[in-house]
């Protein structure tokens, strides 16, 4: 005789009672692995099985890099207006409230200060998730306030880089960001400290081309992609097929445009050595 006999035929669960998995508990690689977010996180967004470093935003990054995650947020209310009453599809004023309500953020760009092994640090760090890191005048007004903040407290600068360039709804007025950075980042340099650019997947457009290359130490993720244009741009204006990879950290390392290639679980202990030896 069976030990199990099956009373009743069939899932009698109501729809309504069903539970499903909560959303964000789980994260597929690039090789088709899962793996629960949990050790992904404790693995500082690392896959473990092949070392590719997901794509994380400021929120996580400020995770990794401050102790016990306390930072202060500089002009953390700060957002765009629309000074060239710019519309496509959509308004610019309708484009920035659905990305501020997709991802909870102002603009692609926040500014902090806090401590990272006891030593005094400033960071802005950018948002891809925001209309793809674009480069705007928020971006740069909170870059320049937070060398501001920088220099007034006599505190090293790091910028997070992870955008697309700069925002074509802002023209001109985005463009001008590179100039503004730059000079504020000049300044850096005339107060004796120091300035660390980290570059992350992907670095383009004129964010390359302004701040991200301007650190006194460059570094860069394994595997990011850096470049001003695209492949396809650069192969059509000067008629030759490109190196493999050559818009990618490790070429890029090997050309000296990059000092470091960090693994990002190494990044708080590599940053923290730097700053010691910048300081000193």
């Amino acid at each position: 005789m069976a030990w199990f006999k099956r009373k009743e035929q069939g899932i009698q669960t109501p729809t309504s009672e069903k539970k499903d998995s909560p959303d964000g508990l789980w994260y597929k690689t690039n090789q088709g692995k899962i793996i629960h977010m949990q050790e992904l996180r404790e693995n500082a967004y690392v896959c473990p099985d092949d070392e590719f470093h997901v794509r994380i935003g400021s929120k996580e990054y400020f995770e990794i890099i401050f102790d016990d995650n306390e930072f202060t947020e500089l002009d953390e209310n700060m957002t765009s207006g629309n000074p060239l009453n710019f519309k496509d599809s959509k308004s610019y004023e309708d484009r920035i409230a659905a990305s501020q309500k997709k991802s909870e953020l102002k603009d692609a760009c926040r500014t902090v200060y806090g401590k990272i092994n006891g030593l005094d640090l400033v960071v802005s760090c950018m948002d891809f998730s925001f209309i793809g890191g674009s480069m705007g005048s928020v971006v740069g007004e909170k870059i320049a306030r937070g060398i501001d903040h920088a220099i007034a407290n006599k505190m090293p600068f790091m910028m997070i880089s992870k955008s697309g360039g700069a925002r074509m709804m802002e023209a001109g007025f985005s463009l001008m960001q590179m100039a503004k950075t730059s000079a504020k980042l000049a300044l850096l340099e005339e107060a004796g400290l120091p300035y660390i650019s980290l570059l992350t997947d992907p670095t383009t457009g004129g964010v390359t081309a302004s701040y991200a290359m301007l650190g006194d130490i460059n570094i860069a993720e394994p595997g990011a992609l850096i470049g001003f244009a695209g492949p396809r741009v650069i192969r059509e204006t000067i008629g030759k097929d490109l190196p493999k990879g050559f818009q990618s950290a490790e070429f890029l390392q090997e050309q000296g445009f990059v000092d470091l290639i960090v693994n990002r679980r190494e990044l708080k202990r590599k940053l923290t050595t730097i700053l010691k030896m910048l300081q000193n």
